[in-house]
């Protein structure tokens, strides 16, 4: 079975991705999410999605 790749919200156009693994992991990438609210790593296939902070209730 594979597992889907992880989808992260944040609340910034720039992110940083590693893969989160570590020394398992992959070089440090910064992506700029664009007019379409999200962008995914091309390495690890994370999906950084932004929101609205506002709109987040905890």
């Amino acid at each position: 079975m594979i597992d889907a790749p992880e989808t992260i919200e944040v609340t910034t156009d720039r992110v940083a991705c590693d893969g989160g693994g570590g020394a398992l992991g992959h070089p440090r990438v910064y992506l700029t999410i664009g007019e379409q609210g999200f962008v995914e790593c091309p390495y690890c296939d994370r999906k950084y999605v932004k929101v609205d902070p506002a709109a987040k209730t905890s």
